[in-house]
C-alpha cells in the first residue's frame, strides 16, 4: 500500500496525475537544473546531457499514471536519470566516440598533442581550483557506475543514505560499503594533486 505524499514533490506529481498541467511545470522548473548538472556529470556533454535531461522529464509525465508515491519524489525521478544515463553508456559503448586528435594518429590509446606556451604566466589560484574541480571530475567519472553514481548523489545533491539506496535498488549498508570505496579510490587517485 502506497504511503501517502510526505513532500510536496510527490503531491505535485498526484496533482499532475489527476491533470492538473501547471502542477508538472512546477517540478520541471524546481528540478530541471540539478537533473540537468547529475546528467552533465555522468555523460560529460552538454548536448547530450540537455536532450537526456529533457527526455527525464518526457519519461517522468509519461509515467505519471503509474506513479506512486511509495519513496520521495526525488528518488524515483534521479532513478529515471540513471537509467538514461546507463543507457546512453550502452549506446556509447556500441558506438564509441573518438577525438580528432586520436583518428589523426595510429595509436588508439595517444593523448593529444599539446603546444607549450612558453609567454604563460602562472595560473592565479581561481583557475588552479577549477583544474582541481575538473580533476575530481574525472576521477569521479572513472568509477565504477554504481560508486559514480552514489557519490554523485551524496556530494552533489545532497540525498541522504536512504534514498540513494532506492536509486541504485541496494541496502543502505550497501550504499555506505559503495560510498566508502569510492572515496578510498578517489583518495588513491588524487593524492598526487593532494601531496
Amino acid at each position: 500500500m502506497p504511503r501517502p505524499p510526505e513532500d510536496s514533490d510527490a503531491a505535485l506529481m498526484l496533482r499532475f496525475r489527476a491533470g492538473e498541467e501547471a502542477a508538472f511545470e512546477a517540478l520541471v522548473a524546481k528540478f530541471q537544473g540539478p537533473i540537468y548538472h547529475y546528467v552533465l556529470r555522468h555523460v560529460g556533454n552538454a548536448a547530450d546531457a540537455e536532450d537526456i535531461a529533457q527526455n527525464v522529464f518526457v519519461q517522468a509525465a509519461r509515467g505519471a499514471g503509474r506513479y506512486t508515491p511509495t519513496a520521495r519524489f526525488t528518488t524515483w525521478l534521479f532513478t529515471i536519470a540513471r537509467n538514461l544515463c546507463l543507457n546512453e553508456y550502452r549506446r556509447r559503448g556500441r558506438h564509441p566516440l573518438q577525438s580528432l586528435e586520436q583518428a589523426a594518429s595510429d595509436d588508439p590509446e595517444a593523448s593529444p598533442f599539446q603546444h607549450v606556451d612558453r609567454a604563460a604566466r602562472p595560473a592565479p589560484d581561481e583557475l588552479i581550483e577549477r583544474e582541481f574541480q575538473v580533476r575530481v571530475a574525472a576521477a569521479i567519472g572513472r568509477l565504477p557506475e554504481k560508486q559514480r553514481t552514489a557519490v554523485m548523489l551524496c556530494r552533489y545533491e545532497e540525498m541522504p543514505y536512504e534514498e540513494i539506496a532506492k536509486v541504485l535498488g541496494v541496502s543502505v549498508s550497501a550504499t555506505k560499503s559503495l560510498l566508502h570505496r569510492a572515496r578510498e579510490a578517489l583518495k588513491a587517485e588524487l593524492r598526487e594533486i593532494l601531496g
